[in-house]
C-alpha cells in the first residue's frame, strides 16, 4: 500500500494543486493516502516543451518546403529532357547500329544528337555540374563530381566523334541523354520522396477548418482560427474539425485522430480530455477550451519533427557519401591504368574508346539514391503512421536495440487514476460509499478526485455544501444533511478512527477512506490503470530476445503490480527524475544497447543518455529536443513498428549498397577489358544499359518499404 504523498505518481507535487474553489490549493498534501503524484507535478513541464515546439515549427519548416520545390523542378527537367533525349537516341548511330534500323539518307540528320546532345549538356546537366564544381572547391570529391565526370567525357568524346576528329564509335550522345534523364529521374524520385514527407504532414495544417465558433457571452460568433487566444471557448459541431488544441470543457465525442496518430479507429474523448487541432468529432459536438494556438499547437510541433528528420544525416548516408568519393578515384585509376595498358598492348583509338568507356559507366547514380532514397521512403512511411523520426540516426541504431527502458506512469500505464475497488463497512453498500465520496469530492480538480467522479458517474448524488481541504489530511463536505470526510491514513489519525480491515495492502494501489458522522463507512482503492495494448508490447519484444526494464519514482509496491500485469523482467522503483539517466548508463555499462521510452515531461536526460530515446503521445510533447524518435500515438506497441522498420530500412541500405557498388566494381574492370585476354571486352552499349538498369532496381527496391504495415497492432 502507498500511503505517502510523495510516492505515488497519481497525486500532485508537494505544493498541490490549485482547485477552482480556491481553498483546495493545500489539499492534496491532505490526501496523504492519495499517494504523491510526482507525475502530475512534473507535467507543468508539458507547456514549456509545448512553447518550444511551436516557436521552432515554422521556422524549420520553411527550408522544408525546398523539398518540394526541388522536386517540381527535377520533375521539370526530367520530362523536357525526356522529350529531348527521344530524337537524341533516335537519331544516334550507335543506337541505330545497336538495334539495326536505318536512318534517313539526310544531311541534317547526323547533327540532330549533337545539337540537342548540347542543348541536354548544357541545360539538364547544369545541377551535376554545378553540384562537381562545390566538391572540387569543397576538396570532397563525391556522387556529383562522378556523374559531372561522366556526362563531361560523354560531351567531349561524342562532340569528337560527330566532328571527325575521335574514332565513331565513342558517339555517345544516347548514353549521355539516357544518362542525364535516369539521374534527372532518380533525384526527382529522392526529392519527391523528402517531399512527400512533409507534405503528409503539411496535409494536417490544410484540416484546421478555416472558421471557428467562438462563445462570447450567450452568442456564438464565427471568427478565424488565428483569432484565438488560449482561454477561448469554441464550439465544434458533429463532424466538425477542432481548429485549436485544447481541452474538452462540455460535452462527449469519438474523435478521429488518425491524421496525427495513424490510428484508424475514432477515440472517445470526453470532459478535461485533451484534443488536437485538425481532428474530427465524429458523432456530437463539443465545447473545447483553448489550450494552444498557432506555432504553440501540437501540429507546429509535428512539422518542427520531420523538418529535423529531413534535416539531420546519418552513419548510412555518410557511408554512401564515403563509397563515392572513393568510386571517383576508383574511377580515375582504372581509367589511367586502361589508358596506359592499352596503349602499350593494343592502338591508340582502343586505348581512347576503353578509357572514355571506363569513366562513363563508372557514374555512381545508384549509389546515390541506395541511401538516401531508402531514409527518405522510411521517414515518410514512419510520419503516416504516427511515428515521427527526428533523428535519422536514432532510427537506424533501433535494430541494434536488445533492451527497452519503459517510464511506467503515462506510458505502461495512462497516468491517471481509476477506482478499481470500493469496500463498504458492514451495513453500507458499494454505491452508497463511492455516492458520498464523490459528492463529498465534486468540487474538488485533483485527479484523484475527479476519478472519483467518473466512478459515480452512474449514480444520483446529493449537493455538497460547506467543502473544504485541509492539508495533511483530505476534504469533507456536507452532504445530504451529514458530515462526509475523504482521505488517507492521517485523516484516520487525526480523528482517532481505525481503518478497515483491507486485502490491498500488497496490490501497489492507493487507499482513501469514506468517514460520515464520524464513521469510516468504506474504503477507495485507485490505482493508474495498466494500458491494454502495454501488455502485448512487452510480450511482442520478448519474442524478439528484446529485455524489458520499467523504470517508476513510484514506490516498490505500486511499480511491483504493473510489473506482474505486464511482465516487465526488470524494475526500477523509487527514481528520481533526475536519477533516471544513471539507470540508463548502469544498463549501458552491462554491455546492453538501450531504448528509452518515455512521456517526454520528467524524462528528457534519461532520453538523451539512451542510444535511441523514444519521446510517447501526441500533443505539445512532440518537440522533445531529447528524444530521436516520437510516437503520436500512446501506443507502447508502436516501439515494435520503429524496430520494423529499422531493421527493414537496414536491409533495403544493405541491399542498394551492395547493389550499386557491386555493379560499379564489377562493370569498370570489364570496361577497361580485363577479360580481353580471353577475348571478351564489355561493349558500352550493354555496360550503359547495365548502369541505367541498377539506378531502375535501386529505386524499385527502395519502393518495396511502403509495403510495411506500421500500425500498432497490425500485420507485419
Amino acid at each position: 500500500m502507498t500511503t505517502s504523498h510523495g510516492s505515488h505518481e497519481l497525486s500532485a507535487d508537494a505544493t498541490g494543486r490549485a482547485d477552482s474553489t480556491g481553498s483546495d490549493v493545500h489539499e492534496h498534501a491532505g490526501h496523504a493516502g492519495h499517494g504523491g503524484h510526482a507525475g502530475h507535478g512534473d507535467h507543468a513541464g508539458h507547456a514549456g516543451h509545448g512553447d518550444h515546439a511551436g516557436h521552432a515549427g515554422h521556422g524549420d519548416h520553411a527550408g522544408h518546403a525546398g523539398h518540394g520545390d526541388h522536386a517540381g523542378q527535377f520533375r521539370r527537367l526530367f520530362w523536357i529532357m525526356l522529350v529531348l533525349a527521344i530524337p537524341v537516341v533516335g537519331f544516334s548511330m550507335m543506337f541505330a547500329d545497336i538495334l539495326g534500323y536505318p536512318l534517313p539518307d539526310q544531311p541534317w540528320v547526323r547533327w540532330v544528337s549533337p545539337i540537342l546532345g548540347t542543348v541536354m549538356f548544357v541545360w539538364g546537366g547544369k545541377p551535376f555540374l554545378v553540384g562537381a564544381v562545390d566538391e572540387i572547391k569543397a576538396r570532397k570529391p563525391g556522387m556529383m563530381l562522378l556523374i559531372g565526370l561522366a556526362i563531361s567525357v560523354a560531351f567531349v568524346a561524342s562532340w569528337g566523334a560527330s566532328s571527325g576528329i575521335l574514332d565513331h564509335a565513342l558517339d555517345f550522345w544516347w548514353e549521355l541523354a539516357l544518362l542525364i534523364v535516369i539521374m534527372l529521374l532518380g533525384h526527382w524520385i529522392e526529392m519527391r520522396s523528402l517531399a512527400q514527407t512533409s507534405s503528409a504532414l503539411d496535409s494536417l495544417a490544410a484540416l484546421i477548418p478555416d472558421e471557428a465558433e467562438r462563445v462570447e457571452g450567450d452568442t456564438v460568433v464565427p471568427v478565424a482560427p488565428a483569432e484565438l487566444v488560449v482561454g477561448d471557448v469554441v464550439v465544434v459541431r458533429p463532424g466538425g474539425r477542432i481548429p485549436a488544441d485544447g481541452d474538452i470543457a462540455e460535452g462527449a465525442a469519438d474523435v478521429d485522430e488518425s491524421m496525427v496518430t495513424g490510428e484508424s479507429m475514432p477515440v472517445r474523448r470526453s470532459t478535461g480530455d485533451p484534443v488536437v487541432a485538425g481532428t474530427v468529432a465524429t458523432d456530437s459536438g463539443l465545447r473545447i477550451r483553448v489550450t494552444a494556438v498557432g506555432e504553440e499547437t501540437a501540429l507546429a510541433g509535428i512539422r518542427k519533427l520531420v523538418a529535423d528528420a529531413q534535416n539531420s544525416s546519418s552513419r548510412a548516408q555518410r557511408l554512401a557519401d564515403t563509397a563515392a568519393g572513393w568510386l571517383f578515384w576508383f574511377a580515375l585509376g582504372a581509367a589511367a591504368v586502361t589508358a596506359i595498358v592499352w596503349t602499350l598492348l593494343g592502338t591508340p583509338d582502343d586505348a581512347v574508346i576503353r578509357t572514355i568507356t571506363v569513366l562513363v559507366i563508372a557514374c555512381p547514380h545508384a549509389l546515390g539514391l541506395a541511401i538516401p532514397l531508402v531514409v527518405s521512403i522510411a521517414t515518410e512511411r514512419a510520419a503516416r503512421a504516427g511515428v515521427l523520426v527526428k533523428d535519422r540516426l536514432a532510427l537506424e541504431s533501433m535494430r541494434t536495440v536488445n533492451t527497452v527502458l519503459f517510464d511506467k506512469t503515462g506510458t505502461l500505464t495512462h497516468g491517471e487514476p481509476v477506482v478499481s475497488a470500493v469496500s463498504p463497512a458492514e451495513g453500507w453498500t458499494t454505491d452508497r460509499v463511492l455516492a458520498l465520496a464523490a459528492a463529498a469530492e465534486s468540487d474538488s480538480e485533483h485527479p484523484l478526485a475527479r476519478a472519483i467522479v467518473r466512478a459515480a458517474s452512474h449514480l444520483e448524488l446529493s449537493a455538497a455544501t460547506d467543502f473544504r481541504s485541509s492539508p495533511a489530511e483530505g476534504v469533507s463536505a456536507t452532504v445530504g444533511g451529514a458530515s462526509v470526510a475523504v482521505g488517507g491514513p492521517y485523516l484516520l489519525e487525526r480523528r482517532g478512527l481505525e481503518p478497515l480491515p483491507s486485502t490491498w495492502d500488497a496490490s501497489g494501489g492507493t487507499l482513501l477512506h469514506v468517514i460520515v458522522d464520524g464513521e469510516v463507512v468504506g474504503a477507495l482503492e485507485l490505482v493508474d490503470e495498466v494500458r491494454a495494448e502495454s501488455i502485448a508490447a512487452v510480450q511482442a519484444l520478448h519474442e524478439r530476445g528484446i529485455q524489458v526494464v520499467m523504470i517508476t519514482g513510484d514506490a516498490e509496491p505500486v511499480a511491483q503490480r504493473v510489473a506482474d500485469a505486464v511482465g516487465i523482467d526488470r524494475v526500477f522503483a523509487g527514481v528520481r527524475p533526475e536519477d533516471k539517466s544513471a539507470r540508463v548508463a548502469q544498463l549501458q555499462s552491462e554491455g546492453r544497447r538501450v531504448a528509452m521510452v518515455g512521456d517526454g515531461v520528467n524524462d528528457a536526460p534519461a532520453l538523451a543518455q539512451a542510444d535511441v530515446g523514444l519521446a510517447i503521445g501526441a500533443g505539445t510533447d512532440v518537440a522533445i529536443a531529447s528524444a530521436g524518435v516520437i510516437l503520436a500515438s500512446d501506443d507502447p506497441r508502436s516501439v515494435l513498428s520503429v524496430i520494423e522498420l529499422s531493421e527493414a530500412s537496414y536491409r533495403k541500405m544493405k541491399q542498394n549498397l551492395w547493389w550499386a557498388a557491386g555493379y560499379n566494381l564489377l562493370s569498370v574492370p570489364l570496361a577497361a577489358g580485363i577479360l580481353a585476354p580471353v577475348g571478351f571486352v564489355l561493349p558500352m552499349a550493354v555496360g550503359a544499359l547495365l548502369m541505367s538498369l541498377s539506378t531502375i532496381i535501386v529505386a524499385l527496391n527502395a519502393q518495396l518499404l511502403r509495403r510495411l504495415d506500421l500500425r500498432p497492432g497490425g500485420r507485419r
